[in-house]
């Protein structure tokens, strides 16, 4: 019976079940498609809007809800018990199995993005896709007035960084491993909005800078990241 359902839903799509499959694992492997990251995105992504419907069907039993975002053009799969924008908290207890651990640097940096693409909306300084530029050294800068901290002593920690955060769709950047890293310049994508909750901000703003300041905030178990709401004991 399922089967024959999935199958009619598919031609409705106009899809195959091998497009339909590809889709929902690069989903559930990445947690965010952006449309404008590569061209197999892109094709995702218009795969996507012929059967959101069904990929919402397929996910809520799950305990997992989608987040699309049409104007910027990007989808993002939440855990069950996730703070999502525009979506009701969930009640039932969950216990994060499909959320992924970020370290106090990457937490550290994400922090500090978040507030300089509010800054940065605020005066307007945003392109049409709705990104920021900002230099590495803005973000170092950030990191030493907000939290008194720097970017990591060694490239590659640096690098492995940036990849992170490029790898959650939170930048783009442009270069390799060639180019000297403090050339570099990030492309603040307006899914950091989404990503670091108000709550989370306003602990940051109303907080006295300190190293510290970082490890309060980051996660201290695999069970919650930025984007979960807190779950009282």
């Amino acid at each position: 019976m399922i089967e024959q359902a999935l199958e009619e839903a598919l031609a409705q799509c106009r899809l195959t079940r091998g497009e339909f499959s590809e889709l929902l694992v690069r989903l559930l492997d990445y947690g965010v498609i952006c449309r404008e990251e590569s061209q197999v995105e892109a094709q995702l992504y218009d795969r996507f809007q012929r059967c959101e419907q069904l990929i919402r069907e397929w996910l809520a039993p799950l305990g997992l809800r989608l987040q699309h975002d049409s104007r910027f053009q990007f989808i993002r799969v939440y855990p069950p018990g996730s703070e999502v924008p525009g979506l009701p908290d969930q009640e039932e207890p969950h216990h994060g199995g499909l959320r992924a651990r970020l370290s106090q640097w990457e937490v550290a940096a994400i922090l500090v993005l978040r507030v300089e693409y509010d800054k940065a909306l605020r005066e307007g300084q945003v392109d049409d896709s709705g990104c920021v530029a900002l230099s590495l050294e803005a973000l170092e800068l950030g990191l030493r007035n907000l939290l008194k901290m720097s970017l990591p002593d060694k490239l590659a920690e640096r690098k492995s960084l940036l990849k992170k955060l490029r790898q959650l769709r939170l930048v783009q950047f442009a270069g390799d491993d060639a180019e000297p890293l403090a050339e570099t310049w990030l492309r603040v994508r307006p899914t950091i909005a989404h990503f670091v909750t108000e709550s989370t901000l306003q602990q940051l703003l109303e907080t006295e800078p300190t190293r510290e300041t970082a490890a309060r905030i980051t996660p201290e178990s695999e069970d919650h990241s930025l984007f979960v709401a807190t779950e009282s004991e």
